[in-house]
């Protein structure tokens, strides 16, 4: 008889140890058809979302036909920032972040809970990515599950430098401990700070290939816009936390790999007047941590799923 691994618990049905977190800004119908699918997981996990003042009747929906969930109306367009908010209220010992295009398969939570359980300094487990409608892997699977980062052999999975918010399980007080999403960043790559600061502290990310996350990309999309806050966050995070000569380097090959185009141009001056604030708040890691990053920053630059394009 197979027997489970020390640690783990095996159960069915309901799951207390999970709570589920998203934000959403005039996305009716998509975040909609999450929360009909979240309420059907058998885990019945809370779900707290956060509505960044959506002027298409988000809110006023979600209260109409899921009175069982939590609704948060901060008033403004809070971003990322949106999460933190709902993070104050959680309380279990993880949180499941997703976007309102993206939702947790069936028994992943318990998995995912059950994987964090068993490993007190693990902060995170990041999922496999399926694109909907035709079920195919995302292309930041294969960066993900060819992490070349080493990590200790009790990890679930390959050790990851940085994680994605739309598929991945936190530990509460790991969040909570790295201070949540950095307000200056507001949207756009807004992870890669907050895991750095992790990964600083001594928690450990890692890949979990039996968790899944289905992702169905909003037709509202603007890639446009997401790519130019994307490039100017890489930009900010370079120099909030890299040291000076790989920060050098990095800016100097993001000048010459963009495209040479408006968004780009936008991104670099929305950067660049962000200078100010950015090197009050610079704290450069350590160098253990620094060849970590280092070792990310080369692998990525081959990724199909890191080019600024849209």
């Amino acid at each position: 008889m197979t027997r489970p691994a020390p640690g783990i618990r095996t159960r069915t049905g309901s799951d207390d140890r999970t709570t589920v977190v998203l934000i959403t800004h005039n996305r009716r119908a998509e975040l909609l058809r999450t929360l009909a699918l979240l309420r059907r997981l058998p885990e019945h996990p809370p779900v707290i979302v956060t509505d960044n003042a959506s002027t298409d009747g988000t809110a006023e929906a979600v209260a109409r036909h899921f009175p069982e969930m939590t609704l948060l109306r901060p008033g403004r367009n809070l971003g990322a920032i949106g999460r933190n908010l709902a993070v104050q209220r959680v309380r279990t010992p993880y949180v499941a972040f997703c976007d309102d295009d993206t939702w947790w398969e069936p028994g992943s939570l318990r998995r995912a809970a059950d994987l964090l359980d068993a490993r007190p300094r693990l902060a995170a487990v990041t999922a496999r990515i399926l694109v909907e409608p035709e079920g195919t892997e995302d292309p930041v699977v294969r960066e993900l599950r060819e992490s070349p980062l080493s990590g200790p052999d009790w990890l679930p999975g390959p050790a990851l430098g940085s994680f994605l918010a739309a598929a991945t399980v936190l530990r509460t007080e790991a969040f909570r401990a790295g201070g949540g999403f950095h307000p200056g960043l507001w949207l756009g790559g807004e992870e890669e700070l907050l895991a750095c600061d992790l990964l600083r502290q001594g928690w450990w990310l890692a890949y979990a290939e039996e968790l899944t996350v289905h992702h169905h990309a909003s037709r509202l999309r603007d890639s446009t816009a997401r790519r130019i806050l994307g490039l100017r966050n890489t930009l900010w995070f370079t120099w909030l936390r890299r040291p000076l000569l790989p920060a050098l380097r990095r800016t100097g090959h993001l000048i010459r790999t963009v495209p040479r185009d408006a968004a780009s141009a936008r991104a670099f001056a929305h950067a660049t007047a962000g200078l100010p604030w950015v090197l009050r708040q610079r704290d450069p890691v350590p160098p253990e941590l620094e060849r970590r990053l280092a070792t990310l920053e080369r692998a990525r630059r081959d990724s199909p799923a890191r080019r600024y394009i849209g």
